[in-house]
């Protein structure tokens, strides 16, 4: 009997085992059917705030920047500025040798005085028909001409001086004084610091939302809180190999701060909603035919279709499907099914919720 029992027990013992399957519990305590409930987290939703942002790098530009150099050649005889200091528009910053213009400036004066008086004694004689028109016509183009050269010589005059076009900053100068400049010797540069320009990128399709006066906001290195400028101009052409428009805005900067050839990271906010219906990027589960969600209703998980909408980096918003106070499940999203029990082992609700 024993040996008969040993050689039987084997064939026997699948009669004896329960008829319980891995994941079922049919003792006391269970739940759906006999089914364990499935551990996640819950995001109950709330009004929220959502903001569409364009982030985006750029340069800080100076608004106005130029090298500056002599119109004409010769020998550099005095150099009127400081290094590194603020100089007012028009102010004389060197100066070239121009004593053989002055001295032809002299001599046509001299000229022009003893023609003027001609031309004085020619037009009383005229006046009497004591001479002809064509001997009036003479003294009269003659004074003419001097006074032509005299403006030539002025002018050139004028190019040996070398003045500031604009308010700004000088940087180091390029060249000493006694050296022979030409019109290619760069002398020094000249930077307008006030207001500053920050260059910009963005996508093409936001090209029509972006407009002159858009507000931006855009942050430095080493400073902790936010710049605030608006956009003054857009290129009219996309680029077309990153196919993205370049921008330009406006920044005060009227305590000098910012330093122009400095990085920034923009940001740009297109549109703001209030109250929206937004759930974590995690939370979404595409499929062939669109998108669901799984919310826990009556203890257990239940799977609603939605129409997205404005995406975030860690949010999405919900246009339809799902409604306030609905408790969205947001973990195990891979393990969850409709119908199937589910067990809250945490709750995140948040009233004041912005996302961007």
């Amino acid at each position: 009997m024993v040996v008969a029992g040993i050689v039987l027990y084997p064939k026997i013992k699948p009669l004896f085992r329960t008829t319980e399957e891995p994941g079922l519990r049919t003792g006391p305590g269970s739940n759906g059917g006999g089914r364990q409930p499935l551990y996640a987290s819950g995001y109950i939703l709330v009004p929220t705030k959502m903001n569409e942002l364009i982030y985006s790098t750029g340069s800080l530009l100076p608004d106005e920047e130029v090298d500056l150099a002599f119109e004409t050649s010769g020998k550099v005889v005095g150099i009127y500025f400081a290094e590194g200091t603020r100089i007012e528009k028009g102010e004389l910053l060197a100066k070239i040798n121009d004593k053989p213009l002055q001295a032809q400036l002299l001599k046509l004066r001299a000229q022009k005085k003893l023609v003027e008086e001609r031309e004085f004694r020619q037009r009383q004689l005229l006046d009497r028909d004591a001479i002809s028109r064509e001997s009036y016509d003479q003294v009269a183009t003659e004074l003419q001409s001097i006074e032509a050269d005299i403006m030539l010589i002025e002018a050139r005059i004028d190019e040996t001086e070398l003045r500031a076009p604009f308010h700004g900053t000088v940087g180091l100068r390029m060249i000493s004084e006694g050296a022979f400049a030409t019109t290619q010797t760069k002398i020094v540069r000249l930077v307008k610091t006030r207001p500053l320009k920050i260059e910009f990128s963005i996508p093409e399709r936001y090209a029509g939302e972006v407009t002159p006066g858009f507000p931006i906001t855009f942050n430095i290195d080493g400073f902790q809180h936010s710049f605030e400028a608006k956009v003054y101009a857009i290129d009219p052409k996309v680029n077309i190999e990153t196919r993205t428009i370049v921008a330009r805005a406006l920044y005060p900067n009227v305590n000098e701060e910012l330093k122009p050839g400095r990085f920034a990271s923009v940001r740009a906010r297109l549109s703001q909603i209030e109250n929206a219906v937004s759930i974590p990027t995690e939370a979404l589960i595409p499929e062939m035919d669109g998108e669901k969600v799984y919310v826990f209703n009556k203890g257990k998980a239940q799977g609603k279709k939605v129409i997205t909408g404005l995406r975030t980096e860690s949010h999405i918003q919900i246009r339809e499907g799902l409604s306030f106070g609905d408790t969205l499940l947001t973990t195990a999203i891979l393990q969850l099914r409709n119908d199937l029990p589910v067990q809250l082992d945490t709750i995140v609700t948040n009233q004041h919720l912005v996302t961007e």
